[in-house]
């Protein structure tokens, strides 16, 4: 499998290389393996991450908080696929089918939120930029 220096993976992402080792310590991805150097080295599974995580911050607007806990969601809802392929039983399978509901609607409810207030927002720029047309309807009329 091969390997990236934390130079490849920024270039990579966009991301500075600050930024990439926050995103390790805050949990937003797993810390990568380390070379016996102690060189972060990492895989093209961690660079797809930090592009979700990019994706999730600028197109969704989260803050990292709000990253963390989507993401969180996330891992939830595959570990409880994993448990639902390998439940034996049909209460089991039922039991996991029903923690997946409930992480995807609690990701869908941070996306309704969101949106709601992207929405307001939008509203609210919308409504102002009609007073500034009817006010300069106002002046072009007297001027």
């Amino acid at each position: 499998m091969k390997r990236f220096k934390i130079d490849d993976v920024a270039k990579e992402t966009g991301l500075t290389k600050r930024t990439i080792r926050y995103y390790e310590e805050i949990g937003l991805i797993k810390p990568p393996e380390r070379s016996e150097k102690g060189t972060r080295l990492y895989t093209e599974e961690d660079i797809e991450q930090l592009k979700k995580v990019i994706a999730a911050r600028e197109v969704l607007g989260f803050s990292l908080q709000e990253l963390h806990h989507f993401l969180t969601l996330k891992e939830t809802i595959e570990s409880h696929r994993l448990e639902y392929r390998n439940a034996v039983n049909q209460e089991e399978k039922k039991q996991e089918l029903q923690n997946i509901a409930s992480s995807l609607r609690k990701q869908i409810d941070m996306l309704e939120q969101k949106m709601k207030k992207m929405l307001e927002l939008k509203d609210e720029l919308e409504q102002l930029e009609q007073r500034i047309q009817t006010i300069l309807q106002e002046v072009e009329r007297r001027g």
